[in-house]
């Protein structure tokens, strides 16, 4: 089994012993996104909408890499450091993963950074 690691500049590095992505056989697997701005290093300050809006461009970045798209993402899973964030962050969310891939959403107690929101994803690299 053959593994490559991703790593791009323009989503934020590796904050510990982790890899921005590693893609096996056909796939991409992702870690986490949160909001960091990756020219700056610091939080996308803001709300939901805000945030999530950079964890996308964050992903983005990552897929950009890895050689696919959000139309071939087939599983995300995102982490809301407050259900009452659920639709707000829908909308943003729907506006990038268009082809509806299979997704967990949980809200959990606190995020790294104390952000609003985080998400990762799997990837298919082929056609």
């Amino acid at each position: 089994m053959m593994l490559k690691k991703i790593s791009t500049k323009k989503a934020p590095a590796a904050i510990g012993p982790y890899s921005q992505g590693i893609i096996v056989d056909h796939f991409l697997f992702a870690s986490g996104q949160v909001p960091i701005i990756p020219e700056t290093g610091e939080i996308a300050e803001g709300d939901i909408t805000v945030q999530a809006t950079q964890v996308m461009k964050n992903i983005q970045a990552i897929l950009e890499e890895a050689g696919t798209t959000f139309e071939k993402v087939v599983k995300t899973t995102c982490f809301l450091a407050d259900m009452n964030d659920f639709a707000a962050f829908n909308e943003v969310y729907g506006s990038y993963f268009t082809e509806k891939p299979a997704r967990s959403c949980v809200a959990v107690k606190t995020l790294p950074k104390n952000v609003l929101c985080e998400v990762e994803v799997i990837g298919y690299l082929g056609e």
